[in-house]
This record gives C-alpha cells, sequence and structure tokens, in this order.
C-alpha cells in the first residue's frame, strides 16, 4: 500500500459526529480532530504517566492484592496483601510502602531495602500480583459482552476480544478499533481480525485504559478518507487525533 509518510486531513461534519458520540463514554476528545495518518503499523506504546497503571513494567494500582514471599523466612512468605486506596501496603519489619505507581519487582526491592535495616540478612523477596483490579480495558460493539475488563500482562487485541465472549456473527472483522491516549494525546489503529488469525500481521498489544472498538461504523469513520485511498486494509492504519 503506496502512502505518504504523513498525511493530514480535516475531518467532515459525520466524523465530528461520531466522536461526539464517543467522548460520552470515553476520554476522546468532544470536538472534532485534525487528523494525521502515522507511517506505522503498531499503535505507540503508552508512557508511564498515562498508565492507572499498565504492566510490562507492571504498575501496581489500588485494591491490586499481592503475594509476597521472603526466601528462607517462613514468618514472612505465602501472604497475600491488598493494595490499599492510597495505594500503600504494610509488610511485617519493612512498614508502609507505596506501592501503586511501581512495578512489582520495584517494590520487592524496597521490601528488601526495609528488611535489611530491619537486621534481616540478605532478604531476597518475590512479589506477585495474585488479583488485578487497577488494570482495564472498555470492549464495545459486536462482541459476545461488551464491557470493562481486566488488562492481563502480555494482553493482545484478540484477547481481549476473547474475554469478551469473542466476536458475534454480526462481526465485522475488518473493523476493529483501538484508541490509546499517549503522553495526553489520543491514537487510533484500524486493524482486521481476520488477518491477525491468519498471521498476515502481529496481534497487538493491549495497554490499560485503551478502548477497543468491534464492528463499529463510528470508530471507523475517522479512517474513510484514508480507505477511499486504499480500500483493502492489509495493513494496519494508524492515525493521530488532535484537538483544532
Amino acid at each position: 500500500m503506496s502512502v505518504p509518510l504523513k498525511l493530514c486531513i480535516k475531518t467532515v461534519p459525520a466524523l465530528a459526529a461520531s466522536l461526539l458520540l464517543l467522548a460520552c463514554s470515553s476520554s476522546l476528545p468532544p470536538m472534532a480532530p485534525e487528523i494525521t495518518r502515522l507511517n506505522q503499523q503498531m499503535l505507540p506504546p503508552p508512557a508511564r504517566v498515562d498508565l492507572t497503571p499498565d504492566t510490562d513494567t507492571y504498575l501496581l494500582g489500588a485494591y491490586d492484592e499481592l503475594r509476597i514471599d521472603v526466601f528462607g523466612v517462613s514468618a514472612l512468605s505465602g501472604q497475600v496483601i491488598q493494595v490499599d486506596t492510597s495505594g500503600k501496603i504494610a509488610f511485617p519489619l519493612a512498614g508502609t510502602i507505596q506501592a501503586a505507581g511501581k512495578t512489582p519487582a520495584e517494590v520487592a526491592t524496597l521490601i528488601e531495602s526495609r528488611l535489611r535495616a530491619a537486621y534481616v540478612r540478605d532478604p531476597k523477596v518475590t512479589v506477585n500480583p495474585t488479583k488485578i483490579v487497577s488494570q482495564t480495558v472498555t470492549v464495545e460493539g459486536q462482541v459476545g459482552e461488551p464491557g470493562i475488563y481486566p488488562v492481563s500482562t502480555r494482553m493482545t487485541l484478540m484477547m481481549a476480544v476473547a474475554a469478551a465472549k469473542g466476536t458475534t456473527e454480526f462481526s465485522k472483522l475488518s473493523d476493529v478499533v483501538i484508541f490509546r491516549t499517549v503522553n495526553g494525546k489520543t491514537f487510533a489503529g484500524l486493524y482486521n481480525l481476520k488477518a491477525i488469525r491468519n498471521g498476515s500481521y502481529e496481534d497487538p498489544r493491549i495497554y490499560t485504559g485503551d478502548i477497543v472498538m468491534v464492528g463499529e461504523s463510528r470508530g471507523r469513520r475517522i479512517f474513510k478518507d484514508f480507505l477511499q485511498i486504499a480500500p483493502l486494509l492489509s495493513t494496519p492504519i494508524i492515525v493521530a487525533l488532535q484537538r483544532n
């Protein structure tokens, strides 16, 4: 598919209407944006500041449950602790620790440091999330059960759709849009589930805060001008949305 490196268009009234509808259920700009096509096939990953919270990095959040083990110290192992509303946990000998916004590995390092200060010799701590409630993805449109679902580690688009009970007989597999906020800017990607299943291109990563729309024309309208140029979606179309 031959496309310019960067292509900008002004949206039309129909697009403005569709985005107004989206604004009711998402963080998309309520005003019609300018659309810029990006010369890439994957949505950019969110920055750490965008996450509430996410993983790779898996950032912990309020109400997540953690299993904490200290190797060789049975009295301090096997404890399941829930992150409180302020994002903190309390651990024996380590005291109160800010967990929200940190990775499990970072929390483990903090606990190890506190335990050393409490004269525990060479502590080896592991922190594993056992229940994730702070990270979610919204799946809308023609899926079995539209709704808000937990984001597991390394979740992909196919996994998110599966969590929403899969597609239906009315689903448009070539009409799947992911909306994402990166450094305060909104991006959108148009994907084809059939092409992903066939291995034509990679199953895109899903992050907390993403909005997935399956078979929804209101989302696809954002891409209509690009589809007029290249109607066959052999690769994803990635755009950036900016307020006018």
